[in-house]
């Protein structure tokens, strides 16, 4: 092992994604040595490679990128003694407190000391898996079914937020759900519902191609493909757009006798959208709101409070990983590994990165998710 090294794709600014070998460090007590087998890559990672940050967190110093991730271990730290090396495992990606109210009352995802992979909130920065071998804390590692692939392991983690999202919306047998923006995580939202039992299941999206993977391969009932028109010049005017495309969606692809949806999915973060959502919900339904890309978003709160139309919040995920992973064990996400498109080998990663920013493959075929692993 001394001969060896580990491969890390490494951030160092806008654009500047190197392949670097470090030298192979082995587990703390309480950890395990996973082999990255699998890792897909997300909207998050695209802003750090693209603009050297994601919102409001900043690239202080080189960071390893990647955390929707699953492997195998290949060594064990002391007093482990529930894992051993051979085991498939996903890999949870914030580690936690586990002292504060949050941590004890359940909501860990909301714990003010979360060290996340691949996130520059914290500092030092928390390395993400984009690297040949990670070690990370047992306790935040979910063994897998045999049934379950490394890929489908990957695609845990932005399960796991969809999942999330739907236990804070109570998504139950016989509702109707609109999900706005179809994909990846679009596309996991509508899987969730229908293993919910959601009967009646609408995706929106400005992409066609998006729109008619996701009603052909099965995940929508029906789909909206929304037209492109310029940004409206004021917030009236936008507020205005909304309620329109809201009553286009109703009035098209609605449930029947009814006047809006049980539960509606909001996962592109477009303020519209966002406005949107909220028109298309029937009074008493819930509104997620899981895309994050407008910071101060205006949005029309009179609409939902005299309809009582609950607006919920979702930052990642507590508590989900085992239903997950038990999910994809059961078969009740039938066809979701078809979101996986695209592959590319580590040793290739910042062409990864490249195909993803352009949404197409060099054959010109559309990107819905993107794996970087052992290919």
């Amino acid at each position: 092992m001394s001969e060896q090294s580990n491969l890390a794709a490494v951030l160092h600014g806008a654009k500047d994604l190197r392949l670097t070998k470090r030298p192979i460090s082995a587990p703390a007590p309480g950890e395990a040595q996973v082999a990255i087998k699998a890792t897909g890559l997300c909207g998050s990672d695209l802003h750090y490679y693209i603009h050297g940050r994601n919102g409001e967190y900043v690239l202080k110093t080189p960071m390893c990128l990647g955390h929707e991730s699953a492997g195998i271990i290949t060594a064990i730290g002391e007093g482990v003694t529930d894992y051993k090396v051979g085991e498939r495992v996903a890999i949870e990606a914030g580690v936690y407190c586990g002292a504060c109210r949050l941590c004890k009352t359940g909501r860990y995802n909301l714990c003010t000391k979360m060290r996340f992979n691949s996130s520059a909130k914290v500092f030092p920065h928390q390395d993400g898996s984009l690297q040949s071998l990670l070690n990370h804390p047992v306790t935040h590692l979910h063994k897998l079914p045999d049934s379950c692939s490394y890929e489908a392991a990957a695609l845990v983690e932005p399960l796991s937020v969809v999942l999330h999202a739907a236990r804070r919306a109570h998504i139950a047998a016989g509702q109707t759900v609109l999900v706005l923006g179809a994909g990846a995580v679009g596309l996991l939202a509508l899987a969730v519902a229908k293993a919910h039992g959601a009967t009646h299941t609408v995706v929106v999206d400005i992409n066609e191609e998006r729109v008619k993977f996701a009603v052909d391969e099965g995940f929508a009932t029906s789909g909206y493909v929304l037209p492109r028109t310029p940004r409206p010049e004021t917030s009236a005017a936008g507020l205005e757009a909304a309620k329109a495309t809201a009553g286009d969606i109703l009035t098209g692809y609605g449930p029947v006798d009814s006047d809006g949806f049980d539960v509606v999915m909001e996962c592109t973060g477009v303020e519209t959208c966002m406005q949107a959502a909220i028109h298309t919900a029937r009074p008493g339904g819930k509104v997620v709101f899981i895309g994050m890309g407008t910071p101060n978003a205006t949005l029309p709160i009179s609409a939902a409070a005299f309809r009582e139309v609950d607006l919920l919040g979702v930052f990642r995920y507590a508590n989900t990983y085992p239903d997950a992973l038990a999910l994809f064990g059961s078969g009740r996400l039938p066809g979701v590994e078809k979101l996986v498109t695209t592959r590319f080998p580590l040793e290739k990663v910042n062409e990864a990165f490249e195909a993803l920013l352009a949404g197409k493959d060099k054959d010109g075929n559309m990107i819905m998710k993107l794996m970087v692993g052992d290919y």
